[in-house]
């Protein structure tokens, strides 16, 4: 049985199998922290039975299979206050399984105890996979970022989706109104 539990700091040096992933952003050791710090309740990974390593070396053990994180930020005076999912990954082993929506749920779950509007992710436009599983989970395109995320090698930056999911507190809907033209990295709040 898979379970899920808080983030820790020794999980930093366990998750490379799933962090590692193209699709992935990866970020530094400070950054984690700073994650685990302010917003614990947003950093959730999953154990696999056993904890063995899945996709790595079979003498290593590994705790983590999959994991989320995000935050809560945001206005509440304009409305704007909402949970933020900084990052989902799910080892490529376990994906099609339901864990990303499970994690997504639970995130959505504490967003909603803590007041917010709505959740919003970022996900690159060529994710075609990951586009559709969050429309399947009730999230819609809110504006297109234009070369959010920086490419490596010469390529192009490519441009994001910031999808959103309204929660109770937004009874008009407003936060997933569409904007009708796209941004730039710059122009986000």
């Amino acid at each position: 049985m898979t379970t899920l539990r808080a983030f820790t700091c020794d999980d930093l040096f366990r998750f490379n199998n799933i962090n590692l992933d193209p699709l992935t952003e990866t970020y530094g050791i400070p950054f984690y922290l700073q994650y685990l710090a302010h917003w614990p309740e947003y950093f959730i990974v999953a154990e696999a039975p056993g904890g063995e390593l899945m996709g790595y070396s079979a003498a290593t053990l590994m705790l983590c299979m999959f994991t989320v994180m995000g935050k809560a930020e945001g206005s509440v005076a304009r409305e704007e206050w909402h949970g933020h999912v900084t990052a989902l990954s799910v080892a490529p082993e376990f994906r099609r399984l339901g864990l990303a929506a499970k994690l997504m749920e639970l995130l959505e779950e504490i967003s909603e105890k803590k007041g917010g509007f709505f959740v919003d992710l970022f996900v690159r436009v060529s994710n075609q996979v990951a586009v559709n599983m969050y429309k399947q989970l009730g999230y819609s395109v809110y504006r297109t970022v234009l070369e959010y995320y920086s490419a490596s090698s010469g390529e192009p930056d490519e441009d994001a989706y910031d999808m959103r999911k309204a929660l109770s507190r937004d009874t008009e809907k407003k936060s997933v109104i569409p904007l009708p033209h796209p941004v730039r990295p710059e122009d986000i709040e």
